[in-house]
């Protein structure tokens, strides 16, 4: 039977929340254990008020939690703000100032701080739907076992107690974290945890997991990481980049590489420059990314024209967050769709792709790579800051192919070319000639022309920004400007059949089987009401979809992952005949609009959350039920 606990640990920004969540997602990997953490806070580097939301299972989890099981409330703020909706069943661990407990936890009253205004009163309880209720004064007893940074450890072992977890995992876990920082601070952290542990006493959570140390395969991973690792694997050697929430976590990731690998980190003076430099740097054969949020992406359109108008390959990150102008910076959403496809001036191909995993994400950035090189045009990836940052439990599927492909008219050919150049019968002239006759965008028939390097063999590399003939020569001829523009379109055929086509979950009686929906399965699937997303809406989509078939509501989803370009006839036989609602994170619907534009197929309804904040399946569910009835 599967166990499912969310515990929500909120207070200022500064406090240590994130650290408190970090330490119990790994103790819970230790176990075996499968966890789902995102963190809120505001952009600001101290005060206001934050949280981590950590929801450890049993089982495969792919969305976050809601409600909390357990709160811990360093600061009024977390009690105030959530006391009111807390299950009656519900456990809190409060940072009071009073030695009173309504859950009795232990007979040692000497666990009282009555000397931080921050702590909670019998005031700010007042209203709880919890009766159980576990006083700790966090602040006292780090000041007791050494420092009062280390009330965020009390906090910890305090909510390792109440799970049950036994001491000596947190104690181990606490000893490789701060192996580096030596034993003095080793032993204050241990102080402080057992400190915690032990104020609080027998009190124990009703729900209650095996603990037990358990060697597996799975990883603990953010979006944002996958992203970088996604890269390395694909032989990314240059990440230029300018920082923006909540993108920066994307080159931050590859950072500790930069002395194991040759690669290279570099912190441009803005976006202008980082998109610049990766295309420069891609024109010279280097694989590069670079990655932004959505202000930041408005700087590199230009950039992006430019990796279009020369054929270069350019990858981008474009980790969403609301706007417009700076908005929400550490918030999430999903706005930039149509913003991304449409971006710079005048018409050209692009990739553009939106995971809905960190496994995805990995997966992704390394097809964004093949893709781009294959086809000379610009790939974009889009997170948001929900799937950038939060930490997951994966299976560890992120392998490294045993060889990169790449698609460079390469050293060998120059010198098949050479070969060919010197036989005796060619005058030294003729040769030359030959090798100016080398056109980097010379017109085929799928539009892809041979890309050499610049500084390989004498043939001549020629790019420019402005429209060009086939060797790379300006020109504003009007015959050519037709010719250059319907051969870079030209591309698109083979482009839309790289597309996947989006996943779709449906259901055959209790069974739930994952599938693409092609013709010959319509008939078992018509008339069905399908929950249809992309990217990080993925899981919160799929757990809604699974709670509404248990309610007796026969209900699919529909996930798209390969946006662009369309395949739309595809699309149009998936979609036909389906009574889809839209779920985004956006005001306009424009996953929807996008869909109708390219299949004429217009969604049924749509659900959209514009706060901020993440979708959790619960509130996809009550919006699903008010639309279906």
């Amino acid at each position: 039977m599967r166990t499912d606990i969310t515990v929500k640990i909120g207070g200022e920004a500064g406090q240590g929340i994130q650290t408190i969540g970090t330490l119990l997602a790994e103790v819970c990997h230790s176990a075996g254990l499968f966890t789902f953490s995102i963190d809120d806070f505001e952009s600001r580097i101290r005060g206001g008020h934050s949280f981590n939301l950590l929801r450890i299972s049993s089982e495969p989890v792919a969305a976050p939690g809601h409600i909390p099981h357990i709160l811990v409330a360093i600061d009024q703020r977390t009690m105030t703000l959530n006391k009111a909706t807390l299950p009656s069943e519900s456990l809190v661990i409060l940072n009071a100032e009073s030695e009173d407990n309504i859950s009795k936890n232990s007979d040692n009253n000497s666990n009282i701080d009555d000397s931080d205004d921050n702590t909670c009163s019998e005031e700010d309880i007042e209203g709880c739907t919890s009766s159980n209720i576990l006083k700790v004064a966090l602040n006292r007893l780090a000041k007791e076992a050494g420092g009062l940074i280390t009330a965020n450890t009390v906090a910890a072992g305090a909510i390792f107690a109440v799970l049950g977890t036994p001491f000596e995992m947190l104690e181990e876990l606490l000893i490789r974290k701060f192996k580096a920082k030596g034993e003095k601070i080793i032993n204050l952290n241990i102080t402080a945890a057992k400190k915690g542990y032990e104020a609080a006493g027998n009190v124990r959570y009703h729900k209650q997991f095996n603990w037990k140390p358990s060697k597996t395969d799975r990883i603990v991973i953010s979006g944002a990481k996958a992203a970088g690792l996604g890269a390395l694997a694909s032989d990314c050697r240059f990440f230029p980049f300018y920082p923006m929430s909540p993108a920066t976590g994307v080159i931050a990731s590859v950072v500790p590489y930069s002395g194991k690998l040759p690669i290279v980190v570099e912190q441009a003076e803005d976006e202008i420059a980082a998109v610049n430099m990766a295309i420069g740097a891609s024109f010279a054969g280097v694989r590069s990314m670079t990655s932004t949020s959505g202000g930041g992406f408005c700087l590199m359109t230009e950039g992006l024209g430019i990796a279009a108008m020369t054929e270069t390959p350019l990858v981008i990150v474009d980790s969403q967050r609301p706007g417009p102008a700076t908005g929400l910076p550490t918030r999430t959403a999903q706005p930039d769709l149509l913003f991304v496809i449409n971006a710079s001036q005048d018409d050209f191909p692009r990739f553009v792709l939106a995971p809905g995993t960190p496994a995805e994400t990995f997966e992704s950035v390394k097809k964004a790579f093949y893709l781009s090189e294959k086809y000379q045009v610009p790939a974009i990836v889009m997170l948001d800051q929900f799937l950038a940052t939060s930490q997951v439990t994966q299976q560890n599927f992120f392998k490294v192919d045993k060889d990169v492909e790449r698609f460079i008219f390469n050293e060998d050919n120059l010198k098949e070319s050479e070969s060919n150049l010197s036989n005796d019968n060619i005058k030294s002239s003729d040769k030359t000639s030959a090798y100016e006759h080398y056109k980097r965008y010379v017109i085929t028939e799928d539009g892809i022309s041979p890309r050499a390097l610049p500084c390989m063999g004498e043939i001549m590399v020629r790019a420019t920004g402005n429209e060009h003939n086939e060797k790379g020569q300006i020109s504003e001829d009007a015959a050519n400007k037709v010719n250059m523009t319907n051969k870079r379109n030209s591309k698109l055929a083979a482009m839309k059949q790289e597309m996947a086509l989006p996943e779709t979950l449906y259901f055959k009686g209790s069974e739930r089987e994952y599938s693409i929906i092609s013709s010959d399965k319509q008939s078992s699937t018509d008339n069905q009401f399908f929950l249809t997303g992309w990217g990080s809406s993925k899981g919160p989509i799929v757990e809604a979809c699974e709670i509404l078939q248990e309610k007796g509501i026969n209900i699919g989803c529909i996930i798209f992952k390969d946006i662009w370009p369309m395949n739309s006839d595809a699309v149009k036989s998936v979609l036909e005949n389906k009574k889809f609602i839209m779920v985004e994170q956006n005001s306009n619907c424009q996953m929807g609009r996008l869909i109708a534009q390219e299949t004429g197929i217009n969604y049924h309804a749509s659900i959209l959350k514009i706060d901020g904040r993440p979708f959790y399946p619960q509130y996809i569910v009550e919006k699903a039920l008010e639309i279906i009835g």
